[in-house]
């Protein structure tokens, strides 16, 4: 199996190519549900002069009191009332409820459990949707919106996904995590953590009615009770130091210098021989609160989660030499984390132009890994 390489095509049918089996870990970011559209869609049929748009005009106040119009392009999901048209797009993300997004996301991942070896471990870093009125936001966020802030549903999107019938209340958040490593449990995976990625440079948003979301999910599932786990630790804080277990006050100590997190100066710990079982010369046991600032990207590529947020995971749940699967690679992160850490990876993207953009990325670490190789 061919591996540090980009297939091109939807993540369901391409995992279908890869042997049983064969994956050590997964650890990917999906497009969220009803977020935005990433511009893979083609067109069938119809006019090839059609531009499958219909431009209209709607009032916009003006600060005089006045009123002028301005031109709105709404994008039709399905086919194109012009000139008949089908539109065909294989992206997730798109759905018109989050029923149907939270099927087609798990019926993926019951395809990436196929290729997991059985101590295999699937990370996943979602969030969740506001619930769309119908009115409101009728343009497509920006780049700097990314992933960065939960929005609701824009344009047509949001139109379809508003159900008179439907008991969801608009301005409510969908729990789009919740129900997915709901549906995950139920389809046989073991959620070993919820970890939160806590950002603490968010974008800043202009709400008023509630609080800012400053954090996001990353779900932590292994395919078996037994898999392939590398312990990860982190830095003492100095509440810890200070906690009384680490000084019981016996003669039978042994004292170690580190620094402690926060801390310029090393301190020292005394931790008893065989009396706090936690205590580790390589700090504790990692805890499931990541700070971690997202990081922009200058490249066309709306959602890029930062390499930090990759480093714990791939360490974590995959052996050196072992190979790491995205498959919603994007602009290529985990691939690049991967190979820093002298792993391999394979990727699968829907969208060609992010497949550029992640080449040219992966290009120089791909160099690195065959020169190493060589001196080998």
């Amino acid at each position: 199996m061919k591996t540090n390489t980009i297939l091109q095509g939807d993540s369901l049918s391409k995992l279908k190519e890869l042997p049983d089996k064969s994956i050590n870990m997964c650890l990917t970011s999906p497009p969220y549900w009803a977020l935005r559209d990433y511009g893979t869609a083609h067109w069938k049929g119809g006019d090839d002069k059609c531009n499958h748009s219909t431009e209209h005009t709607s009032p916009k106040s003006t600060l005089g009191g006045g009123k002028t119009t301005q031109n709105v392009a709404s994008f039709y999901k399905d086919f194109c009332k012009r000139c008949g048209a089908k539109r065909i797009d294989k992206q997730l993300g798109l759905e018109k409820t989050f029923d149907e997004y939270i099927n087609n996301l798990c019926d993926i991942f019951d395809e990436v459990k196929r290729v997991l070896r059985d101590d295999g471990s699937c990370w996943v870093n979602v969030g969740d949707t506001y619930y769309g009125s119908g009115s409101g936001t009728q343009y497509e966020p920006s780049i700097e919106n990314s992933k960065e802030v939960y929005v609701a549903p824009y344009s047509s999107m949001k139109i379809k996904q508003r159900n008179k019938d439907a008991p969801y209340k608009a301005k409510s958040l969908c729990l789009i995590p919740q129900r997915f490593t709901i549906e995950m449990v139920n389809r046989g995976w073991i959620l070993r953590n919820t970890i939160i990625w806590y950002k603490g440079n968010c974008m800043p948003s202009s709400v008023k009615d509630r609080f800012s979301v400053d954090f996001e999910y990353m779900f932590f599932f292994s395919k078996k009770k037994k898999y392939y786990f590398e312990q990860q630790f982190e830095p003492y804080s100095q509440e810890t130091i200070n906690d009384g277990r680490f000084n019981p006050g016996s003669s039978d100590n042994h004292i170690y210098n580190w620094k402690a997190d926060g801390q310029d100066d090393n301190l020292s710990i005394k931790i008893q021989r065989g009396g706090f079982k936690q205590g580790s010369i390589e700090g504790r046991n990692k805890r499931a609160v990541w700070k971690i600032n997202p990081k922009g990207f200058k490249e066309a590529h709306f959602a890029v989660y930062p390499e930090k947020l990759c480093e714990t995971p791939i360490k974590a749940g995959c052996p050196k030499g072992g190979i790491v699967l995205d498959p919603f690679f994007g602009s290529g992160t985990t691939g690049v984390v991967a190979l820093k850490q002298s792993k391999k990876f394979i990727g699968i993207e829907l969208n060609p132009k992010y497949i550029e953009i992640a080449n040219k990325r992966l290009k120089p670490h791909l160099e690195q890994t065959k020169l190493t190789n060589i001196i080998k």
